[in-house]
């Protein structure tokens, strides 16, 4: 998003809002990862746009409660174009952190 500052008419670029960011996120993942992800498990604010961590199945297993999956922390610029991501953890669906 472009806005025009009044003063100057200079245009300066607005960060793109929480619920944009989540979205962008998930999209820009699952097309370089070819799998579809489950949640956004984490959303946060940084000083170059946003940082999300990203929940997606990587091998489906019967019953599903044995399937693996992965965390991914997304980096997005403030303009919504990934910049970065990287698997930080591999899980069984059915285990719980403690």
């Amino acid at each position: 998003m472009v806005t025009t500052d009044s003063k100057d008419g200079e245009e300066k670029q607005t960060r793109i809002d929480i619920s944009t960011a989540m979205r962008k996120a998930v999209g820009q993942l699952a097309e370089l990862l070819q799998r579809e992800p489950g949640s956004v498990s984490a959303l946060k604010a940084t000083d170059d746009g946003w940082t999300a961590d990203v929940e997606v199945v990587e091998i489906e297993k019967i019953p599903d409660t044995t399937s693996v999956m992965a965390s991914y922390r997304v980096s997005i610029g403030d303009q919504g174009r990934l910049v970065g991501y990287e698997r930080i953890r591999r899980y069984s669906r059915g285990q719980v952190d403690r």
